[in-house]
């Protein structure tokens, strides 16, 4: 039986551990077809073992995302290894320690903005620097968020690096439709990832969603929101961009 992925591919970032969305998203990517090509910072080794992982082989390459060289050199390290793209996964979050926790009326501009750089800036300058390899017909960016509706406790400047990464999602659709590239973000439920556990006191979120979540939300189970990713990836969504799709058990809809 063929997969909604079949001959398709796809560029994975943020591989870090096999409880990553990203890893779950490769995975499934790889099962429903498509061939995976995976980057990874600042440990490419790291994210090798896990590779070892997934359904398939995959390679590994650096990528930091504020280079600007390792981006020059993203196209044809690409091309070389599947001869071009039709799917962008871009899983990539970060903020200092000072921008996190309860600091957020103490937190220097340059942590603000290396937040924003590294968590929101980048889906842009990933996604021109994979616009060469994507064919006529177009393609998906996919990105992952954390509701940035809400101010969130011990989040801090990571919410409003969400915020600029929804906004940038909602531009990137705005002007990459006419090339028939879609770009979609998924906000998933909190998850014991390793961005979870970067985050102080991030734990606090489990009672809330064991509260208020309308579905039973597992924390240990990263499936539900990569399954978002592939369907997002596939053409089962041919005419959705700019959009934000909740994996997150219905919580987002609940007030209280």
């Amino acid at each position: 039986m063929s997969g909604i992925l079949d001959g398709r591919r796809v560029l994975v970032t943020g591989v870090l551990l096999e409880s990553s969305i990203a890893f779950h998203a490769a995975r499934l990517a790889q099962e429903q077809g498509a061939e995976v090509m995976l980057t990874a910072f600042p440990r490419p080794s790291l994210t090798e073992l896990v590779a070892r992982k997934l359904p398939r082989p995959a390679k590994v390459i650096e990528l930091d995302v504020t280079n600007d060289e390792h981006l020059a050199a993203l196209e044809d390290a690409v091309r070389a290894e599947l001869g071009g793209l039709d799917g962008v996964v871009h899983s990539i979050g970060f903020a200092p320690q000072d921008a996190l926790g309860g600091n957020f009326l103490n937190t220097p501009f340059e942590s603000v903005a290396t937040a924003l750089h590294v968590s929101a800036y980048s889906l842009k300058s990933l996604t021109t620097a994979c616009l060469p390899l994507m064919p006529e017909e177009g393609g998906a960016v996919v990105g992952l968020t954390f509701d940035a509706q809400f101010a969130w406790p011990q989040y801090d400047w990571m919410g409003p690096a969400k915020a600029a990464l929804e906004a940038t999602s909602r531009y990137l659709a705005r002007d990459l439709g006419g090339r028939n590239i879609r770009c979609n973000l998924v906000s998933a439920g909190p998850l014991r990832s390793m961005a979870a556990k970067s985050i102080p006191g991030f734990a606090d979120l489990e009672g809330v969603w064991k509260q208020r979540s309308p579905l039973e939300w597992d924390l240990a189970d990263p499936e539900p929101a990569g399954r978002g990713v592939v369907a997002l990836l596939s053409d089962w969504f041919p005419k959705t961009t700019g959009e934000i799709v909740h994996v997150d058990g219905g919580l987002h809809a609940i007030g209280a």
